[in-house]
């Protein structure tokens, strides 16, 4: 989510894909791909097949054929289940090619270890050409710790903790690194607020600073310890709310302020890690999806969760009165970790059908002599 000087690189990314729609004959994209000091390479016929109706809850837009990512390998840090926007991100590079590492933390990863082995998560992993996603493996992440120095000894003696060694975001960086050499994209797709449910006004200085810890710090630490062993024109991409600009009553707990604060640190780590390492760094503003974790904020007996409210509203408010699916941002996570983002660095792309832009309740009884019936 951008401050009010920043441009809309949305209409950017539009203009490209209009302009690969009306030449699909031709390369489009390739030649860009091989100028200045990327590594990536695009396959020798770019393809951009126009994006079909929605069918079985998915948006049906296969950019993965444009570009061939054989090769790369891609950590996804926050990746649980089957629900979340990182199983998306995850499954819209594998369609690509590209070989699918993820962190997992350590109080579930025994459970999703089991679900995968149980095959839970196997309609969820079907991939464009019929194949099914691998996950080729499994790092056990608790992006709240730097280094084993951080571990406080009670997470050390807790049973969800047990016979897990490594788990600090250093420790993991030096196992992708024993196994793989150098990466090439990661994703931080996670955030935790102890006080979510809590105004800002009821918040303690304890849960401010461990949402801003988990949610904000996370991605920095993750970009410095990983950011030595990506390759040069590999990306960096987050997941931010439009908490981060807007009040979202019940979207407490210092989070709204943990958002702002990876939205601004995108910017600057664009710089940063774009000088030094030659990567981009970019956040992509996600709509409100029905994921589990989701879920669990503010359920109360007999009512609507949060989530089911925030997505009620968008669709009664956004200028796309329509569902969004947990593909629709992986396809743009898929956009902006590719070569065809390849000249774009800093950004928040807001990917919610539209609702960023709205300064007016639509459904608000005050306004409906404004709005009528649109």
């Amino acid at each position: 989510i951008n401050t009010p000087t920043m441009f809309r690189f949305s209409t950017i990314i539009g203009a490209f894909a209009a302009l690969a729609l009306a030449n699909q004959s031709c390369s489009a994209f390739a030649p860009a791909t091989d100028v200045g000091r990327t590594s990536f390479r695009a396959s020798p016929a770019v393809q951009t097949t126009a994006a079909s109706p929605v069918r079985s809850g998915k948006t049906e837009l296969n950019m993965a054929t444009t570009v061939d990512l054989k090769g790369k390998v891609a950590f996804i840090a926050g990746v649980a289940d089957s629900t979340g926007y990182g199983w998306a991100i995850a499954k819209a590079l594998a369609n690509a090619g590209a070989t699918i590492i993820v962190g997992t933390w350590p109080p579930v990863l025994r459970i999703f270890e089991r679900s995968l082995a149980k095959g839970a998560f196997d309609d969820m992993s079907v991939l464009d050409d019929g194949s099914k996603m691998e996950i080729e493996k499994i790092y056990p992440l608790d992006a709240v710790f730097d280094s084993p120095a951080d571990v406080p000894e009670e997470i050390q003696n807790n049973k969800r903790y047990a016979g897990l060694d490594g788990f600090t975001i250093e420790e993991v960086a030096k196992a992708i690194e024993a196994d793989y050499g150098k990466i090439d994209i990661v994703v931080h797709s996670l955030a935790n607020g102890p006080e979510v449910t809590k105004p800002l006004l009821e918040t303690s200085r304890k849960g401010y600073l461990a949402a801003s810890s988990a949610s904000a710090f996370s991605a920095v630490s993750l970009l410095q310890n990983l950011g030595p062993i990506m390759n040069e024109g590999g990306a960096f991409l987050s997941l931010t709310y439009i908490a981060s600009e807007s009040v979202i009553p019940g979207y407490g707990g210092g989070m709204s302020s943990a958002k702002a604060q990876l939205e601004s640190d995108t910017r600057v780590l664009a710089y940063e890690a774009g000088r030094k390492y030659g990567l981009r760094v970019n956040t992509i503003s996600a709509g409100p999806l029905k994921s589990r974790a989701a879920s669990a904020i503010g359920k109360e007996p007999g009512q609507k969760t949060f989530i089911e409210y925030i997505i009620d509203y968008s669709k009664a408010n956004a200028p796309l009165a329509q569902d969004l699916y947990s593909t629709d941002v992986g396809n743009a996570a898929f956009f902006l970790t590719s070569p065809l983002a390849r000249t774009i660095s800093g950004v928040t792309l807001y990917v919610d059908n539209g609702l960023h832009a709205m300064g007016m309740a639509l459904d608000s009884k005050s306004v409906e002599g404004i709005v009528g019936d649109n």
